[in-house]
């Protein structure tokens, strides 16, 4: 099977304060991405930080678990999937920076599909991608 890699940039124009504070925060994250997300375990230093987790359940019954990996405020969330998905090696990276007085988002996904069905893999890549840049280009359009 093979591993599928998606790749987003999104610039807003506000601080990258305020939107790593949305998209660090799971249930701001959620309401970005039109999916349910909630808190259920705090992270050792910060409530959305390394060692949280938040459940998803993007359409009703399919929930699954992700877990922060790296947090770094203001600046990097990394996440991995730990139960209850159809994906293994799954790794979010969210990239804050500033440009030109913009925020800048540089938001990385890889995974690979647990099942061996062809195609599979590029299916979900096609379905996040639309799905996250639909949430982050709203978002960006509320800072225009």
């Amino acid at each position: 099977m093979s591993s599928q890699f998606i790749q987003m940039n999104v610039e807003f124009n506000t601080s990258v304060e305020t939107v790593f504070a949305i998209l660090s925060d799971h249930e701001a994250m959620g309401q970005v991405l039109g999916a349910k997300v909630k808190r259920i375990q705090d992270g050792k230093d910060s409530v959305n930080g390394v060692g949280s987790v938040r459940r998803l359940t993007p359409v009703p019954f399919a929930d699954f678990e992700e877990t922060v990996t790296a947090f770094e405020p203001n600046r990097l969330v990394e996440y991995t999937i730990t139960k209850g998905s159809p994906l293994k090696n799954h790794l979010g990276r969210m990239v804050f920076s500033e440009r030109d007085g913009k925020a800048h988002l540089h938001y990385t996904i890889q995974f690979e599909p647990k099942l061996p069905i062809p195609l599979s893999g590029l299916l979900v890549k096609t379905i996040l991608e639309k799905a996250i840049l639909a949430g982050l280009h709203k978002l960006a359009k509320r800072y225009q």
